[in-house]
């Protein structure tokens, strides 16, 4: 997009910050601040804060006369860090970015840095989008925040206590959306699954999909973003079962595989949990796909424990793998544990990355020969159901479904041709 039409916005992390950048963008845009460089960065891993700096080092020497604006979880937890860059104009939270005064104010050149403190903060509000540049598929942020401490992470301190976003606005949004040609709305948020904890009556993040389904008919494929699988309820469940419309391709919050290490990272499950997790939805849909986040070399974490994680992949029958190595985040408790050598954190993480690989192979294998409907992404690339990608020789429109088979692959995705 032309830096003369609309604000660049760099996005790193999350689905939700791909949302919260389409929300970013129209208000610097409203606001006037078309020329500037924004960067929606994210604080889950101190490789995601690096990428973002080298980022910005390069926007600068490109771009010597741009405003830079750093925003996103980084921006709000440390902003005097990002405030103290040269390359830097100025720092906006994660409450502010999604507000039009921060960027009037902004624009007025004010304050340099403008920072909400999100622990106050008490609800939360969809904005009504009906484009997502660059994507094929609708974004809609329905939860934000989190109240749980994992010892891990630094996320809640990011984003706040738990809030969700009131059924009938999401409806309306995912309305629009589809209205505006989208085939396919993805549900974002921190803590999906809490969703509702906050509301009149404490609907469920499943009565919420059941409701969009029901009340947005020409919605053709409703995804779901990460869930806490002990958290998923009844009610989602058995939209699992009877909802074809829901996407059989769920990524799970599981971070690693052995009790010991799930009590330190003070998870709410135990391996046992994801096992009968993935069990039950797989016997409600046969064709369900998984994906899960793990964290390698967590403090304290033995040859042994690292090895119940790498077996849980094959107990659960995960495909698409998340995998970070630990990286110590200043102010978490598990920052003062005693630590897992880098190296051995990083030889671990390989080692679950192949196993990943070998799972996508082994998905990819019994795929062939079958004919999927394909949410063509661009021209050339597009995702069936289950997330897993598709390449064509012969392009196709953006934002089509075409029925395509699965003639072959090369062990990361598969080769689509047009069904006769």
């Amino acid at each position: 997009m032309s830096g003369r039409n609309a604000p660049r916005v760099e996005t790193f992390g999350c689905r939700l910050n791909i949302w919260e950048s389409e929300v970013v963008r129209d208000q610097a845009s409203g606001a006037g601040l078309n020329d500037a460089i924004i960067f929606n960065t994210c604080a889950v891993t101190a490789e995601a804060e690096r990428q973002a700096r080298q980022a910005i080092r390069r926007a600068r020497r490109e771009n010597p006369d741009a405003r830079i604006v750093v925003t996103g979880c980084a921006a709000q937890i440390a902003p005097d860090n990002w405030d103290a860059m040269p390359e830097v104009d100025h720092v906006v939270g994660n409450h502010d970015k999604l507000t039009a005064p921060a960027w009037q104010a902004l624009a007025k050149g004010d304050e340099p840095v403008i920072v909400s403190d999100v622990m106050q903060i008490r609800e939360t509000a969809t904005h009504m989008l009906d484009a997502f540049s660059g994507h094929t598929r609708g974004f809609l942020q329905v939860q934000q925040g989190c109240d749980h401490r994992c010892t891990f992470c630094i996320i809640p301190y990011g984003r706040g206590p738990s809030r969700s976003v009131p059924a009938g606005e999401v409806v309306s949004q995912v309305r629009t959306l589809v209205e505006n040609g989208y085939r396919e709305v993805v549900l974002t948020g921190v803590d999906m699954t809490s969703y509702g904890g906050d509301l009149p009556g404490r609907p469920s993040l499943g009565n919420l999909a059941r409701r969009i389904l029901k009340l947005v008919p020409e919605l053709e494929r409703l995804r779901l973003s990460s869930i806490d699988s002990i958290e998923a309820d009844d009610d989602l469940m058995r939209l699992i079962a009877e909802e074809e419309r829901l996407m059989p391709h769920l990524h799970l919050s599981l971070q690693a595989g052995d009790d010991m290490i799930l009590k330190r990272m003070k998870r709410r499950h135990l391996r046992d949990d994801s096992i009968r997790f993935c069990e039950e939805a797989r016997r409600l849909r046969p064709d369900i796909v998984f994906g899960a986040d793990f964290i390698a070399g967590f403090p304290t974490e033995t040859d042994e424990m690292f090895e119940n994680t790498m077996r849980l992949v094959d107990e659960c029958g995960l495909t698409w793998l998340h995998v970070f190595p630990f990286s110590p985040r200043p102010g978490t408790p598990a920052a003062k544990m005693p630590q897992v050598a880098r190296e051995t954190a990083k030889a671990r993480a390989d080692r679950l990355r192949a196993k990943g690989a070998a799972r996508v192979l082994a998905h990819l294998e019994e795929g062939l020969g079958a004919t999927k409907p394909v949410l063509m992404e661009t021209p050339v690339l597009g995702r069936t159901h289950q997330f897993t990608p598709v390449r064509v020789k012969e392009e196709a429109r953006a934002g089509e479904i075409l029925p395509l088979r699965l003639a072959a692959h090369d062990g990361k995705s598969f080769e689509g041709l047009r069904a006769a």
